[in-house]
């Protein structure tokens, strides 16, 4: 998990490690020993067990004695971020009108490295084992706002993102080679929407278009489950050609929102 670009005069190695630490706790990893926070840090045992145990003392992990997993405290870390953004507050009724005419789950994202962060969710039923709340995050090679985002990418910036990405395969569906997925986002960029099918999990499909910002540049992304019910086909193709507009409707709302709040 080690940051392969060189650190700057004021670089403090030592928050960087600790936060490395942190990091290295997700959905897969929610309790470690301390020989798997290890190996998933690059550190070694005794640097590792520093920072666990002084993580511990501040309130930010809890501990057995064998395995160590996050604490409730450090949501602080991430509220913080949330609490200062406005966007998700102004895209709240925008999604929740979406969600209430289309029966299905809408959801607000930005890109953040190589993964997406979801800023606002709108849940109406569970159609994925993870639970999806701001802040969670899923590689963006593998889902519609995800790629809606990474076709906004100048050229050079969409260089860096493959240059450092992981294209794991999620599902059989997920796309993980360079040309298959730029392909994929010369397509996104000609038409305007995304639709991914069951490449983050199986059963799980869902459509997104981007937020504009006053600009034109894409500032963040929605999303919209689509139906289950629609194996494939004519059926499938008119449900998108549907949503699409319903969808772009709602990123206009919320664009205009931000506009005349002063969001950009």
């Amino acid at each position: 998990m080690a940051d392969t670009a060189q650190p700057g005069d004021q670089f403090v190695q030592s928050l960087a490690r600790g936060l490395a630490v942190v990091r290295a706790f997700d959905a897969e990893h929610q309790e470690m020993t301390l020989s798997e926070v290890a190996a998933r840090t690059g550190l070694t045992r005794a640097t590792a067990r520093r920072f666990l145990h002084t993580l511990v003392e501040l309130g930010y992990m809890r501990t057995d004695g064998r395995t160590f997993a996050l604490a409730p405290l450090v949501l602080q870390l991430g509220y913080a971020y949330l609490s200062g953004q406005r966007l998700p507050e102004l895209a709240q009724p925008f999604l929740e009108d979406l969600s209430h005419r289309e029966g299905e789950s809408t959801s607000l994202a930005i890109l953040d490295g190589t993964d997406i962060v979801y800023l606002a969710r709108i849940h109406t039923r569970r159609i994925i084992s993870v639970g999806i709340s701001p802040g969670t995050r899923f590689p963006a090679h593998a889902t519609s706002m995800g790629r809606i985002l990474l076709a906004a990418l100048p050229a050079v910036d969409l260089e860096a993102y493959f240059a450092t990405a992981r294209l794991d395969a999620l599902t059989p569906r997920t796309l993980t080679s360079r040309e298959a997925i730029e392909a994929e986002l010369a397509k996104i960029r000609a038409r305007g929407y995304a639709v991914v099918d069951q490449e983050l999990e199986v059963g799980l499909r869902s459509l997104a278009v981007p937020v504009l910002g006053g600009d034109g540049t894409t500032m963040a992304a929605i999303n919209l489950a689509l139906s289950a019910r629609l194996d494939g086909g004519e059926d499938r193709e008119a449900e998108v050609q549907r949503l699409v507009p319903e969808l772009q409707k709602t990123a206009a709302g919320i664009a205009d929102a931000a506009r005349a709040a002063g969001v950009s």
